[in-house]
């Protein structure tokens, strides 16, 4: 069985407001956040600004909840869903929703998108290797996009991977009568 992960995601947008009622709705379907960055500026590209406007900025998000890997597919077709109900006045999105998970040794995000280093993953969607963890960093490959691959966003998933070793080490021992908890998305029969 696959070590458990930490889900990330990076939700890009323009307004505060877009991004709360994202927010709200992943922290409903995959646990508690447990870690919300400043708001980066994404200037890396124009790549959605004709979709969702000027002025675009990125939170980085991470999840207290750990997850499978084999989840990751799951959580992007999750994340389309939720881009899709958040449409502005052109039916472009207001929020970009990229999930991904950070492992000990790499940074995968999931994408729509094929190409020669993605594996497919089904229903659509492949998993992306966009960071390994060398020489105590996170590192781009050749085919990283060039904001994953600077700072800030390199010192963030740093971060977030000691978060994600400690929750491991812990994961099973009492913790102030908790424990770290591994879980998918939420079953609605549970409801």
């Amino acid at each position: 069985m696959p070590q458990a992960v930490k889900l990330v995601m990076s939700f890009i947008c323009s307004r505060e407001k877009d991004l709360a009622l994202a927010l709200s709705a992943a922290g409903q379907e995959y646990g508690p956040v447990d870690f919300v960055s400043e708001p980066l500026p994404f200037d890396f590209t124009d790549y959605y600004e004709r979709e969702m406007g000027k002025g675009l900025w990125r939170r980085m998000v991470s999840f207290g909840p750990l997850i499978g890997p084999e989840q990751l597919g799951a959580v992007k077709r999750w994340a389309n869903t939720q881009e899709g109900q958040t449409l502005n006045e052109e039916k472009g999105r207001r929020v970009n929703i990229d999930p991904g998970y950070l492992a000990a040794s790499k940074f995968i995000l999931a994408t729509g998108k094929d190409y020669t280093h993605r594996i497919y993953l089904g229903g659509g969607i492949y998993a992306d290797l966009t960071l390994i963890f060398q020489k105590g960093s996170f590192s781009p490959l050749p085919w990283t996009y060039p904001d994953y691959a600077s700072e800030p966003l390199l010192g963030i998933l740093n971060l977030l991977r000691k978060h994600y070793l400690w929750q491991l080490k812990n994961l099973g021992k009492e913790e102030q009568g908790t424990r770290p908890e591994v879980r998918g998305p939420r079953n609605k029969e549970q409801d």
